[in-house]
């Protein structure tokens, strides 16, 4: 039996093997624009622990979609990069559980505030049990449109 070899045209004899051809080229979408650097594939998220709210004590442990990113001790900050899309952060100080569903753009820097912070009877508790609970707040912080305004005209 022989194989019947056929002629190949010019043009996919002189285009090196792996690389994609006019119509797989724009299929590649967000990723092919990330890799040539037209637009960023990251995102940043940023968590912080300087409030002076902050009773400044009990850690607070961070995790991003199921690993953990650090361990906050107060006035502490974590900044890490991970890809833009959906994530799933979550804080938590052993008594109590925060956590935030985001969905990051290409370029976007979500930032958020962790704080531990003292109730009514907390000292009290402490006193009679030996430890006290600190409860967490754990928000995303938004930007002061108001600060970005015009200054005020005289």
């Amino acid at each position: 039996m022989s194989v019947v070899q056929l002629p190949l045209s010019a043009p996919l004899m002189l285009r090196p093997r792996g690389t994609p051809g006019p119509r797989e080229a724009a299929n590649l979408g967000r990723d092919a624009l990330a890799d040539a650097g037209v637009i960023p594939s990251e995102a940043r998220i940023t968590v912080s622990r300087q409030s002076p709210d902050d009773v400044g004590f009990r850690e607070i442990f961070v995790s991003i979609d199921g690993e953990q990113l650090g361990i906050l001790r107060h006035g502490e900050v974590l900044t890490t990069e991970l890809p833009a899309g959906p994530h799933r952060i979550r804080a938590h100080n052993t008594l109590f559980w925060k956590t935030h569903d985001l969905i990051l753009k290409p370029g976007e820097h979500a930032r958020f505030m962790a704080v531990n912070k003292a109730g009514w009877g907390t000292f009290g508790l402490l006193f009679v049990l030996g430890a006290m609970p600190v409860y967490l707040t754990f928000e995303r912080m938004t930007t002061d449109i108001s600060s970005h305004s015009a200054p005020p005209s005289r």
